[in-house]
This record gives C-alpha cells, sequence and structure tokens, in this order.
C-alpha cells in the first residue's frame, strides 16, 4: 500500500505550505494578461469580445425568392411551366416596381406643389392633372390639385364634373367645414381618386382671388388632403401667386420640347431667382412636355442638359394621342412611355417628401 506521506511535498495548497503562495496554472490560449480582470477575485482577464455582433448566417447565403414576371415572354413561360420555370422579373418590371416603391415613401403632413409655366399651350393642367392622378392611383392617401388660374382655368375639364361648386364656395362656407366630408362636397374625383378643387369660371369674380385667398384655402385643405397641386396661371404677378410660392414646398415648372417653350421656361426660372425664390428652384423639376409627335429640329438631349444644370431634376414627357384631345384623362388610355414618364416624374417628386420622424 502506497504511504499518503509520499505525496506531501506535492500539495500546492496553503494547508501544505503555510509560508508560501499558491501557484496558478498556465494562462489557457486566447489571454492576455496585461488585460483588467473581469472581477475583482477572477485570477484570469475575461477573452477578448468582438467588435460587433457577427450577422446571421442565413442572411448571406439564403437567396431571396424571384418574383414571377408580369407581361411578356417571361410570363409566357411561367404560366405555360404550371409556375415551375420562373425566369424572374425583366429589367423594365423591376424598373417600374423601384419606381413605384419610391412614389409610395412615407410622407408626414401636407406636401405642396407649385405648377407653373409662363407660356400657355406647353400642357401644364394637363401635366398637373396627371401628376396627380398618378400619385393618387398609386398612394392610399388622398391627393387634390387647385385650380389657381386666374383666366378661366380648364383643369375641372381633364375629370368628369360632379359639383358644380368652385373655390370661391368653398372659401364662403370655410368656417362650417369640420370633416373631409364637407370639402369632397366642393371637389370632383376621378377615376384614379385625384380630386379637382375648380376655379371660378367667371374671369371677372377670378381675378379677386388674392393671396390671402389662396392661402386661406391651402390651410384648410392641408388638414384633409396629403398632397396638394395648384395649377398657376400664366402670369407670375397675378395676386395669388405670391401666396402660391411662399407656401410650395416644390415646383415643377412646364416646358415644351421647342425653342419658344424652353425660352419661357428659363425665363420663369430667372424670374424666380431674381425675386428670392432660389431655394424652391433647387427644388424644383422641369417637365420637358411634347405637345406634338416630333421634335423637329430641337435637341431634347441639350435642352434636358441645360434645365438640368439648374433644376433638381428633369423629365421628359413624350408624346401621347390621348392627352393631345385636350378632354378628360384616364391614365389607362395612356400609351406605356407615358406611363412610365409619368411615374419617373412622380417618383422625382416623391425624393423630396420630408424625411419621416
Amino acid at each position: 500500500m502506497t504511504d499518503p506521506r509520499e505525496f506531501s511535498e506535492e500539495r500546492t495548497d496553503s494547508t501544505a505550505h503555510p509560508g508560501r503562495q499558491p501557484q496558478l496554472p498556465p494562462f489557457p490560449p486566447g489571454y492576455d494578461p496585461n488585460l483588467p480582470p473581469l472581477q475583482p477575485n477572477s485570477p484570469y482577464p475575461p477573452l477578448p469580445q468582438p467588435s460587433r455582433p457577427r450577422p446571421e448566417m442565413s442572411s448571406h447565403v439564403v437567396r431571396p425568392p424571384k418574383r414571377p414576371p408580369r407581361s411578356g415572354w417571361r410570363k409566357a413561360v411561367y404560366v405555360g411551366s404550371g409556375k415551375l420555370i420562373n425566369p424572374g422579373e425583366s429589367p423594365a418590371e423591376r424598373r417600374q416596381r423601384e419606381l413605384v416603391a419610391r412614389v409610395n415613401q412615407p410622407l408626414r403632413g401636407c406636401f405642396r406643389i407649385a405648377m407653373m409655366s409662363l407660356k400657355g399651350g406647353v400642357g401644364k393642367t394637363t401635366i398637373t392633372t396627371t401628376l396627380g392622378a398618378t400619385f393618387a392611383s398609386l398612394r392610399g392617401d388622398r391627393v387634390i390639385a387647385v385650380d389657381a388660374n386666374p383666366d378661366r382655368g380648364t383643369l375641372s375639364q381633364k375629370i368628369p364634373i360632379e359639383t358644380t361648386a368652385t373655390v370661391r364656395h368653398l372659401l364662403r362656407d370655410a368656417d362650417k367645414i369640420t370633416r373631409y366630408s364637407d370639402v369632397r362636397a366642393y371637389t370632383s374625383q376621378g377615376e384614379s381618386r385625384l380630386e379637382i378643387l375648380a376655379s371660378e369660371q367667371d374671369p371677372a369674380v377670378s381675378e379677386a382671388f388674392s393671396e390671402t385667398d389662396y392661402l386661406r384655402v391651402v390651410s384648410l385643405l392641408e388638414h384633409y388632403y396629403n398632397i396638394v397641386l395648384t395649377d398657376c396661371g400664366t402670369g407670375l404677378m397675378h395676386s395669388a401667386m405670391k401666396g402660391v410660392l411662399d407656401s410650395a414646398d416644390a415646383l415643377v415648372v412646364v416646358s415644351t420640347g421647342s425653342v419658344d417653350g424652353a425660352t419661357s421656361a428659363s425665363a420663369t426660372i430667372d424670374w424666380l431667382e431674381a425675386h428670392g425664390y432660389g431655394d424652391l428652384v433647387k427644388r424644383s423639376i422641369v417637365a420637358i412636355n411634347s405637345v406634338r409627335p416630333k421634335a423637329g429640329s430641337v435637341d431634347l438631349d441639350k435642352l434636358a442638359a441645360h434645365f438640368g444644370a439648374r433644376a433638381r431634376s428633369v423629365c421628359r414627357i413624350p408624346f401621347d394621342p390621348h392627352l393631345e384631345e385636350g378632354a378628360e384623362i384616364e391614365l389607362e388610355r395612356l400609351q406605356p412611355a407615358t406611363r412610365l414618364a409619368l411615374l419617373e416624374l412622380a417618383a422625382a417628386m416623391a425624393d423630396a417628401f420630408p424625411l419621416k420622424g
């Protein structure tokens, strides 16, 4: 039998050797003895921790599922194979989906857009209607266009008329309006859900539509609508224009692809910058509207580059036979290229929405 006393010299506790400190085992790999201990009584410092948590592996190795195609040969293959073969979206479909997502950006409060042009016949009212209809058809909130043209505006002719009430009637009854349904009695609504508040058709009466009147209308509408577009007249000096510009969050200057249309649009920007609206110009979009089937000898690329150096963005709207009619506008009757151009215009405008928060 082994005598336990043979091992008495190998004991390391303080009972065997009262005058000697116990020896600690060596540091394990990965420890730095210069680091402070995790706890005062801990014999070892903590292992170094990663600077940030590592992402889940699944977010890197799992591919997102392909979205099914919605048109063209891709859809034919997808449907013909019983949805077993999915070629995915085409670049055009992906582009359209991205534009729709931009149009649907969250919007806090009310966003006011002024539509301007010094020259008549450039399609300003048409662009107002189609831009508003694009917003209204894609977003879930309320969109309204206000006719602020003192010279018998034609905005109300772009959608089916549901009421003969005008902006003047709304001002007269403003104190009685307490809910959205009250305002709705003064507006007409198209299939896109865009509402229009018509101007007074008597030029003698509409000339009295002042800056104060316009600001009262906007302050009322902003309680019930998220986007308010104002179709301005061609004159920059009429009484309501200062109120329109002072309250606008963004601006659309409408031009044509002709020399005189572009000159008028440039003159509009010059006037705005000269009268203290330089910041508004920086937030503006120039819409080059093709009112004729052919552009003629004007280089539209150079024209777009000219306005691109002065405005935040430039959008080109192609000629469309349905818009040339000058009658009620239905988005479904527009050509695909026109729908895409309007979607790009709406997306560019939505990029200026104030950040949510």
